[in-house]
Order: C-alpha cells, then sequence, then structure tokens
C-alpha cells in the first residue's frame, strides 16, 4: 500500500479499501455525531456489514475508474477521508467530498488531502471540473472549498432533505486551467 505526505506533521493520505471495514467503522464511530451534522454517512455505516459494503462500492468505483476514496491518517490512525464521489472520465467532470472526526479538525487535513486529490484527477484522468456541493450552514465545508480556489455558482434553495430538515446546497467548482494557474 502506498501513502502520500501531506506535510510535516506526519498527516498522510492513503487509499481504503474493503479489508479496512472494522478500522473505517471506527473511525466513524469516533465521529458520529460530528460528521453527521452534514454528513449521511454515519446514517449508512451503522456496521461491520455496511462499512465493508460502502469501501467495496468505492472499490467498485476505482476498478471502473468513477470515483475513489482515500483515508486521512494522523499519527498512524485514520482521521477523516476525501472522496471522488462520481468521476466522469469521458465528460471531464468529478465531485469530490470530504469528512474528517472533531480531533482531527482545523489543522487543514482536509484542504490538503483535496489538493492531492483533485490534482490527481485533474492530471492524472484529465478530469475538466471538479464540483464541490455542500450544505449553506456547513461553513467549515465552505471555507475548505474558498481554500481549494473554487468559485461558488449557486444554491439550490431547500434542496436536500436531510434528517427531515430541508437545507440550502451550494454549488462550488473549479476548472482544470484555475487549478493549474493556482499552483
Amino acid at each position: 500500500m502506498y501513502a502520500i505526505s501531506l506535510g510535516a506533521d506526519g498527516a498522510e493520505l492513503r487509499p481504503l479499501e474493503p479489508w479496512q471495514a472494522d478500522e473505517f467503522l471506527a473511525h466513524i464511530d469516533r465521529g458520529r455525531e460530528f460528521i453527521g451534522q452534514h454528513n449521511g454517512l454515519p446514517d449508512v455505516v451503522t456496521d461491520l456489514a455496511s462499512s465493508r459494503a460502502y469501501l467495496q462500492a468505492y472499490a467498485d468505483k476505482a476498478a471502473t475508474d468513477t470515483g475513489r476514496i482515500c483515508g486521512i491518517h494522523l499519527d498512524g490512525g485514520l482521521v477523516g477521508a476525501v472522496i471522488l464521489r462520481t468521476m466522469d472520465v469521458a465528460q471531464g467532470t468529478a465531485e469530490a467530498g470530504c469528512w474528517l472526526e472533531p480531533a482531527a479538525a482545523g489543522k487543514g487535513l482536509v484542504t490538503r488531502a483535496c489538493r492531492v486529490l483533485i490534482d490527481w484527477a485533474v492530471e492524472e484522468r484529465g478530469i475538466h471540473r471538479v464540483d464541490w456541493w455542500v450544505s449553506s450552514g456547513n461553513a467549515p465545508s465552505i471555507a475548505v472549498a474558498r481554500r481549494l480556489g473554487m468559485s461558488r455558482e449557486g444554491v439550490l434553495r431547500d434542496s436536500y432533505l436531510y434528517r427531515g430538515q430541508r437545507h440550502d446546497q451550494e454549488i462550488w467548482s473549479v476548472l482544470a486551467p484555475e487549478w493549474r494557474a493556482a499552483r
């Protein structure tokens, strides 16, 4: 397995695979309430079988070149992840996403990990446009989009039903020429 350094603090980006379902479930359990504020993942990954199924779905996406998941590791443990939730190489589009445990928040880990993942998508897979869909109430995720040099394209009002309440979603994006120019 490979690891990509995310900086001097020892953080690393590594692929997540189905055989890591135990570690992934423990990670989700540690951050269940925090992650679940804006992300439905804790409602999906509830036990070992669902953890394995989630990671298998991303293994299948990797095998068909339609998505990716990479874990953010700090001090030897899994503390978050970045994903290409969707990826259409023929169209040159992808949608990125992320989450972290609360203990790992505020260290710049997501921004650093997303830079690696987006750079890979643009330079290795020829992706032209990377989208970032975020709840309007998720200020930390919006801040990541800004730090990544993304542009806010609009708001889909009351478009996302989450835990019985409607939420606005913002769409942010970066285009490959903008990405390259910012590097």
